[in-house]
């Protein structure tokens, strides 16, 4: 009898020490990140590479990106619409500047504005929404008045009368983008504080008598971070496309400004049959980009929200 209760006495393995699973690392959450979300994956490859040729443009040009080259150095030849050679990398477009080298330096231009612009933007949308939840009363139906009123306009529209009233610049570009994404972030950051704002530990904090920008700053905010990182992610792609629409328009950088909505406007005063890849080359980075930083902004979305944890 004892020989079979020996038998069956299985040792079965025990939960792990405190009856909690041990944490990950930041490696492990940056492995299972890439094997379960690919399509972010891809987004976080093509803004690591988007990173690396802005920071290190310089070095990656081949030609002077404001040079205009009239002639070649035999004299005989212009070299306006020059075709992709070994020369010319991507051709030259309607000044005989080069494509490439061009393309180069416009991914340095659209990433200062899409970091610069969202981070500012979504920044003060975040105090504003928080604040105006934390506060309430008369001063959160104010706040959201004067939202309502930005939000009625159509943000292009908006960021061209800024532009109109500031002149063209570059750091007058990422002040209007930041203007025009302070109310969206500003209203999705509202209703995350309205769910903080009753949890236990704001409560306690309150009845200890901390006081408000203690709570905002220290308990609401913090919880409101990873929301705020998707927002971040997500308006860069947009004000990189903001930034090509203003420049193509005109009213965004300087014409001499090598980016990508500036090189799009030689493009369309030009015969895009006669040179199809200046317009070709800018309107594809634009669309790998801005495609890129949105699935990367979903996959920061699916991870970082806790109530898509899980999901498929």
């Amino acid at each position: 009898m004892s020989q079979d209760r020996g038998i069956g006495a299985i040792a079965l393995p025990g939960p792990p020490e405190g009856g909690l699973r041990p944490k990950r690392t930041a490696v492990q959450n940056l492995m299972n990140f890439f094997r379960t979300k690919p399509l972010g994956t891809f987004g976080a490859f093509v803004a690591v590479i988007l990173v690396f040729v802005a920071v290190f443009a310089n070095v990656l040009d081949t030609h002077d990106p404001y040079q205009i080259r009239p002639e070649t150095s035999t004299g005989n030849k212009v070299d306006v619409f020059a075709s992709p050679d070994p020369q010319f990398w991507l051709g030259t477009d309607h000044l005989g500047r080069d494509v490439y080298s061009r393309l180069v330096h416009g991914a340095r231009i659209s990433l200062y504005v899409g970091l610069m612009s969202s981070f500012i933007g979504c920044t003060i949308g975040m105090m504003v929404g928080v604040a105006s939840v934390h506060f309430g009363g008369i001063t959160d139906l104010s706040v959201q008045r004067v939202i309502d009123g930005m939000m009625a306009f159509p943000s292009l529209i908006l960021a061209i009368a800024i532009m109109a009233a500031l002149g063209s610049s570059l750091n007058n570009v990422v002040i209007a983008l930041s203007i025009i994404y302070i109310p969206s972030t500003a209203r999705i950051l509202r209703s995350q504080a309205l769910a903080i704002k009753e949890t236990d530990y704001v409560l306690a904090a309150r009845s200890v008598g901390a006081g408000d920008w203690r709570i905002i700053i220290r308990h609401m905010i913090p919880n409101c971070f990873a929301l705020f990182i998707v927002s971040v992610t997500i308006h860069l792609g947009g004000a990189i496309i903001a930034e090509a629409s203003l420049s193509f328009l005109g009213v965004g950088t300087p014409p001499n400004v090598p980016s990508w909505g500036g090189m799009l406007t030689g493009a369309s005063a030009s015969s895009i049959k006669l040179a199809p890849w200046v317009a070709i080359f800018p309107g594809l980075a634009i669309v790998v980009v801005v495609f890129a930083w949105n699935l990367l902004g979903d996959a920061l979305r699916d991870v970082l929200d806790p109530r898509l944890r899980g999901t498929g």
